[in-house]
């Protein structure tokens, strides 16, 4: 793909952002997949390449919207789909190369949330509140994690479910609470079991 750009010369290549750290070869920008070997977080793998001066434009299918959020957040410098055509691809590189952001509707959309979901605007602690309880925590036991007492929990899921039902996306039970914890990327989005 990038053969026959003369600006663009590929340094080097790895399954992990460690391994090609190790490597000890000046790089000007690193093209991450969102799912490496060590199965380790984009976020993580993004802060880790910032740390070591180096900045990141994400190359991915985008089939994960929540690893893209967590890239996204994390302070890439875009996002570009593997679909896209080789000469949009490339372009992406060469902007990211230089500093510029690579502004796409993927990576637009990753930081945002879906354009398509209306934001209900909860507080930190109402989503930590939502992620617990939603990823299968009993409200006694979001409680004694998040040093709250259980009328506070109860409270908080009420506000958040109050939020959502305004927002047009109601979430009357657990299981709509954690669909919506989903859509806005507080919870990750589960795996097929065979992948």
């Amino acid at each position: 793909m990038v053969a026959d750009h003369l600006r663009l010369h590929i340094a080097a290549s790895a399954p992990t952002v460690a391994q090609l750290l190790a490597q000890d070869v000046a790089l000007d920008l690193v093209i991450l997949d969102l799912r490496l070997a060590d199965g380790s977080s984009p976020k993580a793998n993004v802060e880790e390449l910032r740390a070591a001066g180096l900045e990141t434009l994400v190359f991915t299918g985008a089939e994960n919207p929540y690893l893209l959020r967590l890239a996204a957040r994390a302070g890439v410098l875009g996002v570009v789909r593997k679909s896209e055509a080789n000469d949009t691809v490339v372009a992406a590189i060469l902007a990211a190369a230089d500093g510029r952001q690579v502004v796409t509707t993927e990576w637009a959309a990753a930081i945002d949330g879906d354009p398509g979901l209306s934001e209900v605007g909860l507080s930190p602690r109402q989503r930590d509140v939502l992620a617990l309880y939603a990823s299968g925590e009993k409200a006694t036991r979001v409680a004694r994690l998040t040093g709250l007492t259980p009328h506070t929990v109860n409270d908080y899921l009420a506000r958040i479910r109050a939020k959502y039902a305004e927002a047009g996306r109601p979430a009357a039970t657990k299981t709509d609470l954690y669909k919506r914890a989903v859509e806005d990327g507080w919870l990750p989005v589960p795996e097929h079991p065979n992948r």
